[in-house]
Formats: C-alpha cells, structure tokens, sequence
C-alpha cells in the first residue's frame, strides 16, 4: 500500500462518524431550542389573550352594573365595585369624561391594540404606569376576588365576577373599553395569568425540557458511542493480532508523528529492523502458536526498552521495527547488544539468535521544518533491511549498519534491473569461453561457457555483479535462453569452418529446471541453430537437487535422451551430495573450488578428493577440477585420473575470438 493512500485511509477511519453526529446534535438543538421557545411563545401568548377576554367580561360586568342602577347615582356603583375594580372613566359619545373612578391613568389618545374575537374587536388603550415588580423584587401579587353573586335590582340578576378571582400575576395594566349606547366605559384591567394557566405552561415547559434532554442525551451518547467505535476501530487497524502491540501500519504512522514533533527535530533517530532468524523452523519444529508466544514475549521485552518518543511495531512474522533516540553510533550499538542477549534469552529451553539492521535518520538535510516532509519511514526501515541483509547465511546473532556502500549497491541493482532487457535485445551479453584440459597430456577436451556485460555505458562488468541479480528477479531465465543459443550458434559455426570442437557447458538455472517442458526449450533452441547435441552440457548446481527431485530427474532424463549431457557443479559445496549422485543420472561431476583453496599439502583434503574421482568412475561419470591455480594441483589430479582441469594455471575464461585460437592449436 503506498504511503499516502495508507494515511488518508486511516484520516477517513479516524474520522468516520464524528462530524456527522456533532452537526446533526447542534442542529437538532438549535430546532429544538426555537420548537420551545416558539411553542411557549404561542401558549403564553393565548393564554395571555385569554387573560384579556376574560378582563373583557368582567368589564361588561361593570358596564351591566351601570345598566341595572340608577346610572344618575353612580356612587353606588362605586360602592359596589369598590375593592374590585381599581379605575374607570365614562365618556360621551364625544369623547368628553362624564363620570371616573379611581386614579385615571388612560391615555386615551394612544390605542394600544385590536384583539379581534368572536364577539368583534376589543380596543384597548395604553396606560401610563406600569405594574410588575414590588420593592422587594417579588411579583406583586392579587388577591382572589370572592365571587360577586346575589346581586339584584329590578329585573336583572348578576352572578358575575368583575374581576378574574384567579389572577396572581398583575403583568402589565391596560384600558378595555366597551360602548354601550352613547357611552364608552374605559375599565383598567390587567393581563394575568391564573394558577391553572402557569401549572400548564409549567408542565408543557418540563415536557420540552425533558424531550430536549432526551434527545440531547441521546445525541450525545450516540456520539459518545461513535467514538468508542471509532478509537477500536483505529485501535484494530494499528493494533498487531500477535503481540497486541503497534503493527506495521501503526508504527509507520506514529513514528512519523513523534519525528515530526518539533522538539524531536534536531534529536538523532535510527530505524532498526530486528530479525528472528531460523523463526520458520522453530515453528516447523514446535507450532506456529509457540511461535506466537514468542513473538510476543520479544515484543514485550522491546516495548519495556523503549524509552519515552521511542517505538516498536510487528512488521512481520520474524521481523520487529523499531524507532530510537541515541546520542552516538557507540552507545546505540552497546543498547542494540543488551537488547540482543535479552532476546537471546527470551525462552530457557531454546538459544535464538537475531540478526539486527540500524538506518540512521540524522541526516544534515533534515533541518528545521524539512524534515516533516522528507522523511519516509517505509524508505528508512527498507535501509535498515537492507544491512540486515548482510547478515544473511550465519546464524549468530549480529548487528549491521546501512552505509553508503549499500546505497552504491541498491543503485547498482536498480542499474541492471532498468537496462537488462534492453542488454540482452543489444546483444550487449558476450560469451567467454573457459577451456578444460586434460591434466596429463595438456589436451583441450571441453570449454564453459561463461556471461560477460560489455556494455557501452558501464564498460566491463563481471558475470559477479549481475548474475545475483538476475536470479532475484528472475531474468536468469532469459540468460539462460541467451547463453544455450549462443554456444549453440558458436558450435554451428565451428563445425561449418572444420574446427575441431569440443563439447561446451552451460549453465542452467535452478529456478529454470522447475520447468516441466526445460528439455524441449533447450532442444528447440540448439535445433534452430543446427548444432550437434552432444557437443551441449548443461550444467546446474548440487543446490538445484535439493527442490523438486522428481521434477529435476525428469527433465535430466529428457535432455539425456535428447543426446544432450548433464553436468553437476560445485559439488562438493552442500551437504547431501551423495545422496544426489545415488538417484541422478550424471554425465559429469565438477568439483568446487573450495576443494583446492588453502594449503597444497592438505592430506584430509587429498583423500576427498582422490575418493570422489573413483566414486565419480566407478558410477561411469567424467570428473572437472575447476579453481585449479598451481602446478602441483595439476600433478596431484592427474595422477589421481581426473579427467580434466578448469583454471587459471591453463587458461583464464575468453573472449570467443581468442579461444577459436586456442581451438586451432
């Protein structure tokens, strides 16, 4: 996965259901809030207009109390509504005051409203003074007002109350006024609210709360919730199944935050890859969950060493990363090597050993703000690799720091990765030839043939520095292709100009003979250059037979009776040589050249070596001594009755001009 996709991939897991959640919480409590506050705006509003037509009757009351007394005489009217009504006024039907009551404090020429009802339109007028407060700070209270009943003159009976006997909050004053006949009554009243009008405005004010609240509460634990979800969520996309500590993506994305911190800017980091060699076979040899329990216990010894802004994650099955301050190469190596004999020690009953890779990160470029953006993590940790790479084939425990020698060499491979293709259609791969003499008479018998990169950009470079390379990528296979037809196109010429040939060795790939049709691609391959198959070896190395026997057998057997020979080489370099040489068919056996390094007088050395000719004759197959440098190595291989010699003491490899005249020789 690359970087950035990786990182808005965790931004968008680390965001999910947040924001969403929030709005919609704000949201519906700004709609709630306004639903409420309209509501009991409404409620309050027709409560208090029906305070005003309740003012209203009590006004008609008066006016019909003026109706059934002599209204020549109001003072008894006064009399009656004494205590019960504060003020009124009556005017003519030219607005002129006939008669008031009590403290006359109608503005008479500034309407207050219209409230428009079914009984019409009830005007009403401003008053002067404003009743709300008392001088303590308390609503002023009224008194109920007992009922006025049992009233009676004339004809009329009136069972009215003038006054609203359940009012107690006097609010705001105001004039009613009522026509009736040439007259205007002007009644001071008040809007009010009764006992039952606040317990419901009370109740409908406690129902919106406790929906608000619900609501609320429900919003906020459903976000609540989506944030649990959301950190185990992210707590399972950085968490590692087997050590429950931070896997790959977790310390790549950590380890970033914690150098991006400024106060990490100028301290010296290191990437380390730690390997748990021989991980696989422990498993094999035991069970993948023991494995686990050990991983887990090297987890948790590299957790309790990491120091504060320091790191460890899984990478993989055998590998941990680990993210470290120092202060200089020496005491990080010192703390790496506490670190291996802890590791070293983790299980009693088992020794491991661990391979360790350091990347430093303090590199001068990262100043200031730049180092935000320039360090990679995947890139630091693939260094550290790298130079655990270098450790490969022991199986001691070790520490290795990536260098610049490395770098030279990870540009060097992508070298040869980008230009080999184009190499091979430029025909910029050369054949040497290495000729093989029998030790005895001098005679050429045989050549290898060997890769050479001639090429116009990089000059000459060995088969060394190319041929590891093409076997991790698996261009070998097209080497191998390129070399078998070559040989093949040499050898056709050869016999067409009357030389006299000898049979050449190929090498063939081990990941090559996998292939079930090898045997007929080789064959096709000599065919179309028209040469002879039995002047063709092909040569694969003893490591080859340790993959698919069956599979490798078959296809020596094909190539066999296709007439062409099979070789072995390096024998001699494993460890199940013999066992090969029971069940293969071998034309010719090549002894490796570690046979014939060190000391020339070596008598352990001499009885392998003497013993392996006559096994290889005893079994009909031809024996090649290569790496042969001195005189006295040919004498003894003579007369040991090897067949032949390959090395430098003959003939060093050759371009094919060069060995065409060792051919005429």
């Amino acid at each position: 996965m690359k970087k950035n996709s990786r990182e808005k991939k965790f931004k968008k897991i680390k965001k999910k259901h947040i924001w969403p959640s929030i709005v919609g919480l704000i949201l519906v409590t700004i709609v709630v809030a306004v639903l409420s506050v309209a509501s009991m705006a409404l409620i309050s509003e027709y409560m208090l207009f029906a305070s005003v037509e309740r003012e209203y009757a009590s006004a008609e009351s008066l006016v019909e109390l003026w109706s059934a007394v002599d209204n020549s005489n109001p003072k008894k009217v006064d009399e009656l509504v004494k205590g019960k009504v504060e003020a009124y006024v009556v005017r003519d039907d030219k607005k002129n005051i006939e008669y008031s009551f009590g403290d006359n404090t109608c503005e008479m020429d500034h309407e207050l409203m219209v409230y428009t009802t079914d009984k019409g339109e009830i005007l009403l007028y401003k008053d002067n003074k404003t009743l709300g407060f008392d001088s303590d700070g308390t609503f002023e209270l009224q008194k109920s007002i007992d009922d006025f009943v049992g009233f009676q003159e004339g004809k009329i009976s009136i069972e009215k109350n003038i006054m609203n006997p359940n009012a107690i909050f006097r609010v705001t004053p105001f004039w009613i006024s009522i026509s009736s006949g040439k007259r205007e009554f002007l009644v001071k009243s008040y809007v009010g609210l009764s006992y039952p009008a606040i317990l419901l405005l009370a109740l409908l004010a406690g129902i919106l709360c406790f929906l608000t609240i619900v609501i609320y509460v429900a919003l906020v634990a459903g976000i609540v919730r989506r944030v649990i979800d959301k950190n185990k969520m992210v707590g399972l996309f950085l968490t590692d199944e087997v050590t429950r500590g931070y896997n790959w993506m977790g310390f790549v994305i950590n380890s970033g935050q914690i150098l991006k911190r400024k106060k990490n800017r100028r301290a010296n980091y290191a990437i380390i890859d730690v390997n748990f060699i021989n991980y696989r076979y422990f498993c094999m040899c035991h069970s993948v969950a023991q494995g686990e329990e050990i991983l887990q216990k090297m987890s948790g010894i590299m957790r309790s060493m990491a120091a504060k802004r320091e790191l460890v994650g899984h990478f993989a099955s055998s590998n941990f990363a680990i993210l470290l301050r120092y202060e200089d190469l020496e005491e990080l190596t010192k703390r790496l090597k506490n670190l291996t004999a802890k590791l070293e020690s983790v299980d009693t009953e088992h020794k491991f050993s661990f391979h360790i890779g350091i990347k430093q990160i303090n590199d001068p470029k990262f100043e200031n703000d730049s180092r935000k953006q320039l360090i990679d993590i995947e890139k630091e940790y693939n260094d550290a690799s790298t130079a655990t790479t270098t450790l490969d084939g022991s199986d001691e425990s070790g520490i290795a720091l990536f260098d610049n020698k490395l770098v030279e060499e990870q540009k060097w491979i992508e070298i040869v990765n980008a230009n080999q293709q184009k190499a091979l259609e430029n025909e910029e791969y050369k054949v040497f030839y290495q000729p093989k003499y029998e030790p005895k008479s001098g005679e050429l018998r045989g050549a290898e043939a060997l890769i050479r990169w001639i090429s116009p950009e990089f000059g000459f470079v060995s088969p060394g520095r190319i041929i590891p390379i093409f076997e991790k990528n698996g261009f070998i296979t097209e080497i191998d292709h390129y070399m078998i037809r070559h040989v093949a196109k040499d050898q056709k010429r050869w016999l067409d100009m009357g030389l006299p040939i000898v049979p050449v060795s190929v090498n063939v790939s081990r990941a090559h003979f996998m292939e079930p049709d090898l045997a007929e691609q080789i064959r096709d391959i000599v065919d179309a250059e028209g040469a002879p198959h039995e002047f063709i070896e092909l040569e694969l190395t003893e490591s080859a037979f340790f993959d698919d026997k069956n599979a490798i057998l078959n296809t020596i057997k094909k190539l066999k009776s296709f007439g062409f020979a099979v070789s072995m080489d390096d024998f001699g370099s494993g460890y199940s040589s013999l066992n090969s040489l029971k069940d293969l068919p071998l034309d010719v056996l090549k002894l490796d050249a570690e046979f014939f390094r060190g000391d020339v007088d070596n008598d352990r050395r001499e009885i392998i070596v003497s013993e392996t000719i006559k096994l290889a004759k005893n079994l009909s197959m031809r024996t090649v001594a290569e790496g042969i440098e001195v005189k006295e190595q040919v004498e003894f291989l003579a007369q040991m009755g090897c067949d032949m010699i390959q090395g430098y003491y003959f003939a060093k490899p050759m371009p094919v001009e060069e060995y065409e005249e060792k051919m005429n020789l």
